[in-house]
């Protein structure tokens, strides 16, 4: 039943479900159990049923991804101290107080990976890099911002799980795009990722020396780091790439997510942990695999993301026509997933979710009106769920660019580019990054941060 209610929600037709979230189960089974955490005045962010909680507060952000966050803090040429101090008070001022950010990335033959990785098949680390990331964890913390760290990735664009399978079956790997390879192959290689012991005993070894490494800046353990809200399986870890293939898989993928969560648990009781799933749109189009994935009690939360373009539902040539489909088909996901949360008992947080400029453009003189509506929707459904009692916690826009720019008129990445527009290198930079001179976006994200802020003498 959940299969064919995950297939008629992906056409756009489920347009029964309500705007708020339905009211909570009295007892949800996943939330009796409960994982160790810190005093509830200490600075770290927790779990109380269905909501966050910050020193005794209700906690709800607007947040974005700032994937390069330790790029743009490491020393060298891949760094820039002051661009990264301007660009959090900047982001402070806006009332964004969440970054999702990379914590991992590999080196990898694969030809839109970034270069240089943060690790090594042999076990080498890039301590420029993870002194990126000790600087950004620094520079939060003095601003009260709050980082959700992922660890792994499934596309090729930081290495990723491909990459770790390259470095243990002697050296193949699948490339997306590739014409040699076309899709759906690159996803049914990277699913052998979740059963592959040898891949995982890397990934698992860099996890551990990431988690217990002290601070450079300050001398503060990242465990004890209450800058760090939450660690992240991984990117988008996703079964495969439909549902044939993909339950295959399933019992390995559900073990994986089970297995890694208590293993990054038991090296750090302070912090919550999440998946950086996609939804049910990546997770084998069935909702039994999104609700079966989270669980587990070492999970705190639930993850999803929305791409409209990418899923076909809006069209650059057709934005006029086909904004309102688009909308109806987003409202019908974002129900469906804090539907899905309420069941579970937990919250759930909208990490990446975003759309281009008007017609596609990446010329900054484009207008976003389209972007603009898309945002407003979206969290206008944050505030109707927390007005509700509902467990939609936050969103991460995808993404950020800030003072970045595109380096080349093609809009293309060139490895050694340090712009950091916040799009991935293998998507044109300025796809759907927001810039500091976005005003009519910001403006839309300020109203909403003031929405989300706690009244005074709560």
């Amino acid at each position: 039943m959940l299969k064919l209610f995950t297939n008629i929600l992906l056409s756009g037709c489920l347009l029964w479900l309500p705007a708020c979230s339905p009211p909570a189960p009295e007892s949800p089974e996943a939330a009796t159990d409960s994982v160790a955490a810190p005093e509830p005045q200490d600075g770290f962010v927790r779990v109380d049923g269905n909501r966050f909680v910050l020193n005794g507060q209700d906690y709800a952000y607007v947040g974005t991804n700032l994937w390069y966050g330790a790029y743009l803090g490491s020393p060298g040429e891949t760094g820039n101290v002051e661009r990264l101090r301007s660009e959090l008070d900047f982001l402070k001022s806006q009332g964004i107080t969440n970054l999702r950010v990379l914590g991992a990335s590999e080196a990898s033959p694969m030809k839109n990976s970034l270069s240089p990785a943060t690790h090594d098949k042999d076990g080498n680390v890039n301590e420029d890099l993870l002194k990126g990331l000790d600087v950004l964890l620094d520079e939060m913390g003095k601003r009260d911002m709050k980082a959700v760290i992922y660890l792994n990735n499934f596309w090729e664009w930081s290495g990723g799980m491909g990459t770790y399978l390259s470095w243990v079956n002697g050296g193949h790997y699948i490339d997306l795009g590739d014409p040699a390879h076309p899709w759906p192959e690159f996803p049914l290689f990277n699913m052998q990722f979740y059963a592959n012991a040898d891949a995982n005993a890397i990934y698992r070894a860099y996890v551990e020396g990431l988690l217990t490494r002290t601070n450079t800046v300050n001398g503060r353990a990242y465990a004890d780091d209450p800058a760090i809200m939450a660690w992240q399986l991984a990117n988008e870890p996703r079964p495969g790439n439909s549902t044939g293939p993909g339950q295959s898989v399933l019992p390995e993928y559900y073990a994986w997510v089970q297995d890694t969560s208590a293993f990054i648990k038991g090296l750090d009781a302070n912090h919550l942990v999440s998946t950086g799933s996609e939804g049910v749109a990546g997770c084998a189009d069935d909702a039994d695999c999104f609700l079966n994935a989270h669980k587990a009690p070492e999970v705190d939360y639930l993850t999803f993301h929305m791409w409209p373009k990418n899923w076909s539902w809006l069209k650059d040539d057709d934005m006029p026509g086909t904004f309102d489909t688009t909308l109806t088909r987003a409202g019908a996901y974002l129900d469906a997933h804090t539907a899905m949360a309420m069941d579970l008992g937990k919250p759930i947080v909208l990490e990446e979710f975003g759309l281009a400029r008007d017609g596609g453009s990446f010329d900054l003189a484009t207008p976003t009106t389209y972007r603009d509506r898309f945002y407003a929707f979206v969290f206008s459904r944050v505030e109707e769920s927390r007005a509700a009692g509902g467990p939609f916690a936050g969103t991460n826009f995808w993404t950020w660019g800030g003072a970045g720019r595109a380096q080349h008129d093609d809009y293309a990445w060139q490895t050694g580019d340090t712009s950091y527009t916040g799009d991935p290198p293998q998507e044109p930079q300025g796809l759907n990054s927001v810039f500091d001179s976005d005003e009519s976006t910001l403006a839309i994200i300020r109203a909403h941060a003031a929405a989300l802020a706690p009244a005074e003498g709560d």
